[in-house]
Formats: structure tokens, sequence, C-alpha cells
């Protein structure tokens, strides 16, 4: 999970809250992507931080003397959620000392992951989908034992903030990728299907991340480095079955709350009843 970036959308706040440790309902956007990971059967983690983000590795790590003070109090409940989110997963964590792109995130974990296949989770790109989304893609690679990153349809004039592909369907949901390019201008798109932030990845692609030259924004480009790994196998997308929300922008990260509080067990009710009479009396 490459947590690194400056965040600068959200500033001035991100100058001292890492931006993965915003808010999403009742808890911080990285949680629900350490949660969808786990309930897609995975249990270690790699979170990539940079310089500011030590609030992340606190979040993961157990705090005793806030344990020993719940205990006291008698707040039994919010002692065994504090414990439960240090148990969540086996996570370790990589310091990158500048960001320099996802292809850079990715690369500083090659010594942890190693020889095998792997997860990418990009923490602000929040799917709410059932099974997870990471889930289903990890039975599109049972099927065909090669990378596959998450697709989704996109308006033409938004080709350039994505990767991009050149598809060929394999079945309903499922496209072996032919091509691929980081944030094309609308007229070179090779198709209006965007790469958003779940791949599961094969451990060459780390061999093809070390000679992936700076690419767009003079970073090491994810989409590069694909593209020549492209060249030695198989690559397959996986148009997702869900909602997807950018929370890496205010609107998005805003548009993720309402709907994730809306169902949320505890204030859900509460909370729709609160935007019920909001609406009535705005005359919304």
């Amino acid at each position: 999970m490459p947590a690194g970036g400056w965040g600068t959308r959200f500033l001035p706040t991100t100058k001292a809250i890492p931006k993965e440790m915003l808010p999403l309902a009742d808890k911080p956007m990285i949680q629900h992507v350490v949660e969808e990971a786990v309930a897609s059967g995975i249990k270690q983690i790699i979170i990539v931080t940079s310089s500011g983000k030590s609030a992340i590795e606190d979040y993961f790590e157990r705090n005793v003397e806030l344990e020993s003070m719940l205990q006291q109090k008698g707040e039994i409940e919010l002692l065994e959620e504090v414990r439960r989110i240090a148990a969540l997963a086996n996570i370790r964590f990589v310091r990158q000392a500048e960001p320099r792109g996802l292809g850079h995130a990715i690369l500083a974990t090659r010594e942890l992951v190693g020889d095998e296949p792997f997860a990418v989770f990009l923490p602000d790109d929040i799917f709410d989908a059932e099974p997870p989304l990471m889930k289903q893609m990890l039975e599109v690679y049972r099927q065909h034992q090669g990378s596959v990153i998450a697709l989704r349809r996109v308006a033409k004039e938004d080709t350039r903030r994505y990767g991009m592909v050149k598809p060929q369907q394999v079945s309903e949901r499922v496209y072996r990728i032919l091509d691929m390019v980081e944030k094309p201008a609308p007229e070179e798109a090779p198709s209006d299907l965007a790469i958003l932030g779940r791949y599961i990845l094969t451990p060459e692609i780390f061999a093809a991340l070390s000679v992936t030259p700076p690419g767009t924004g003079g970073e090491i480009q994810l989409t590069d480095g694909l593209a020549l790994l492209l060249k030695q196998q198989a690559i397959y997308g996986y148009a997702f079955d869900g909602t997807y929300y950018d929370a890496g922008k205010p609107l998005g990260l805003l548009k993720a709350s309402v709907s994730l509080g809306i169902r949320h067990p505890g204030i859900g009710a509460d909370f729709r009843e609160y935007l019920k009479k909001f609406f009535e009396e705005s005359g919304g």
C-alpha cells in the first residue's frame, strides 16, 4: 500500500495529517483498504510511507498506555476495537526517501515481497463492492495465472487522469491487455477503459520497474513498467463490479463518507435522518 505522497489536494490539512489518515465515516481511509485486503484473504501487508507519515505507523501499532486507560475506565468496547486494529494483519512499513511515483514505491518493497506474486492497493481509491474487489480479482488471477489490474470505463475527457489500456475481451468482465499508456490525451487513448488502484502483480514487475525511465511528471510510473512487463507475459484487466470513489480528492472523500455513513450500523439511521431533515429545511 503506497502511502508516501504529499496529498497536495488536501493542503493545508496534509501539512500535519497524512492524507491516508483522513476519516471516511468513522475510520481512516487506509483502514478501509486494510480491511478490504484482510476480507480478501491477505494476511501480510506492507505500507510504504515517507517522512511525516509516522501517524500511520502509530495507528496500526499497539498503544499500551491507551489500552490501560480504557481498561481502567471500563471502556471495554473501545478497548476491543483499539486492539482489533493492531491485530488486523501482519503489517510492515517501508519508508521512501522521497516520493518518486507509484512504480518507485513498489520497488521499495522488493526485498520484503521477494519472488512471489503480490497485490497493490492505492489507499485513496475506495471500492464499495461485495465480495471485495480484491477478492474478485484474486479469482481472475487463479483462472489465468497472470497479473491482473482493475479497470473502469471513464469519459473521454478524463483519460488524462488515468493509465488507459487497449483491451481484448476474454469473458464478461475480463480482458487481455494488449497495450497501455499513462495519462494520454483523449485523442491518443486506446480505449475508454482506465486503470484504477487495485493490482495483482507477478514478481517480474520488479525487474521491469528497475529499468523503467521516469515518465509523466518525472516519476517512475507503474503503467510504464507494466507496458514493459507486457512484452514478456500476459496481463489481464478486470472491469470490477461495484462503486468507485476517488477519495484522493475532497469531493470524492465527501461522497465516500456519505455513502459509507448512511449504511454504517451504528450511526447510519441517525445520519440518514439528519440528511433528510437538512435537505427539507434547505429546500433541496
